[in-house]
């Protein structure tokens, strides 16, 4: 059993941020996430792809975002334990919350901030070439480098797939994108972005057949109006058909949830005792999700916790950038 005054259920931008926070209001800090290692979706899922809404920087890459708000975190020195679900919760004679997690961990903490983003994701399927998952095919493009001068079939309409064909021009060999209906997801000047560099787009196809030995080698397409198929040399295929997601154990520790969200008062207080929420898990009237938006509700969390964790300490902290009077 560990003891911290403050748990971070979370490990992406607003839990690490939250966990700079509360160190800097002079807390211990402990930050656990199912996933294993820090970043949460952007580590997981886009840590090459830009990213323009972090006050600050006309744009910061996903990774380098992460890094940079590890360093801000760790001068406080939290504690991470990491691949390691928070299954269970308990309050502890009115002053504590006992987290107990899917590996037996326990944490006793003054106060808890949910930071777990969407929750656990699964992602969707292709409807064939399963058997080649780790061997070309992929769900996620974490390191581009990995795909340097091969062929790429990206499956899918939406803003992962045009981002990725994005990120990995001039890396690939070729990329095509195939999507099932004529008409795509993704933001606008994206596709447009991608059509400019004279990345091919197939519509009203599908993935019918995937074919190699020891890896991919080529994919069919199948037009879905005229039952034309095509064969397109590809080592990776990317199955960016978005994903299935879950909160978890979560959802039976009581909380008012709004669909798979937790709602949250303006202090960003959950209905359960010494437990707050903040980033895309979080929902009040009004919610914009914006990475940039989880960061003012980590800040508001922490300090409106500061009277569960510390009495004698006001919620307001003083302006960082103060000097000595």
């Amino acid at each position: 059993m560990s003891e911290t005054d403050v748990l971070i259920i979370g490990a992406g931008p607003a839990g690490l941020y939250a966990a700079y926070y509360a160190g800097f209001r002079g807390f211990t800090v402990t930050v656990l996430d199912v996933l294993p290692e820090p970043g949460g979706q952007i580590t997981a899922m886009y840590p090459e792809k830009m990213i323009f809404d972090v006050a600050g920087f006309p744009a910061i890459k996903g990774r380098d975002l992460v890094e940079g708000l590890l360093a801000q975190a760790n001068n406080f020195s939290p504690t991470y334990v990491l691949g390691e679900r928070a299954e269970q919760v308990t309050h502890t004679d009115g002053s504590h919350v006992t987290v107990t997690t899917d590996k037996g961990t326990v944490i006793v903490a003054k106060a808890v901030v949910i930071t777990g983003g969407i929750g656990s994701f699964t992602p969707r399927e292709l409807p064939t070439g399963s058997e080649f998952i780790g061997r070309g095919l992929v769900y996620f493009v974490p390191r581009l480098e990995e795909h340097r001068g091969k062929d790429i079939v990206i499956v899918g309409g939406g803003d992962s797939a045009f981002d990725w064909a994005f990120s990995l021009h001039g890396i690939a060999n070729s990329i095509k994108i195939v999507h099932r209906r004529d008409a795509f997801r993704a933001h606008a000047a994206t596709v447009d972005q991608v059509r400019e560099l004279g990345i091919e787009l197939i519509i009203n196809s599908e993935v019918s057949a995937v074919t190699g030995t020891d890896h991919i080698e080529s994919v069919t397409i199948t037009n879905k109006d005229s039952g034309n198929e095509r064969v397109l040399p590809a080592q990776t295929l990317v199955a960016a058909l978005g994903f299935v997601a879950n909160i978890g154990p979560i959802s039976d520790w009581g909380l008012n949830l709004e669909k798979r969200h937790i709602v949250v008062d303006t202090h960003m207080r959950t209905n359960q005792p010494r437990i707050f929420a903040a980033g895309d898990i979080a929902t009040y009237p009004g919610k914009v999700a914006l990475i940039s938006v989880g960061f003012g509700e980590a800040a508001t969390a922490i300090n409106n916790a500061v009277p569960d964790i510390d009495p004698a300490q006001g919620v307001f902290p003083g302006h960082s950038s103060g000097g000595a009077e």
